[in-house]
């Protein structure tokens, strides 16, 4: 529309965008996010978090930065291991539909040995509901595989 006006006549786009995100963040709510598969795992893990150390008084700052340095570190190294071999990921892929990474070489000789049987793939993570992963669907995961190595060396 722009490029078809005069100079003269070109509306105000920064006024226009923020009219159209006004309106799309209107039509957001906090059932949207509750609803949300990511936002119900993580209440999930923070459910679990608080049961394993409810015992922990609020007094004991240390103890809590130590246990929020283990969570980050878990959840680094989690990262790194594949759902489907459990070991340190190599050539990690990740599925574009879902996002989630494995190992190139388990994920491939998976949807093979299924599609030879005439039957979808389900995404190995637990709890992902993707229920045919494709080869197609799989990219080169470059900058996870950095990380790992530059981990390892």
């Amino acid at each position: 529309q722009v490029k078809r006006e005069k100079p003269e006549t070109i509306p105000d786009l920064e006024k226009l965008v923020q009219e159209k995100l006004t309106a799309i963040e209107s039509k957001n709510s906090d059932s949207d996010l509750k609803s949300n598969e990511k936002y119900m795992y993580f209440m999930d893990q923070l459910k679990e978090m608080k049961k394993q150390f409810r015992h922990i008084s609020d007094g004991d700052n240390e103890t809590i930065e130590q246990i929020d340095e283990d969570i980050a570190v878990t959840r680094s190294q989690l990262n790194f291991i594949c759902p489907i071999t459990q070991m340190e990921m190599r050539r990690p892929v990740r599925n574009k539909v879902c996002g989630h990474t494995y190992e190139e070489e388990a994920i491939v000789e998976i949807i093979q040995s299924r599609k030879q049987k005439k039957k979808k793939v389900r995404c190995p993570k637990m709890g992902c509901s993707h229920d045919d992963v494709k080869r197609s669907d799989l990219v080169p995961d470059e900058a996870l595989k950095r990380v790992i190595d530059s981990q390892n060396k």
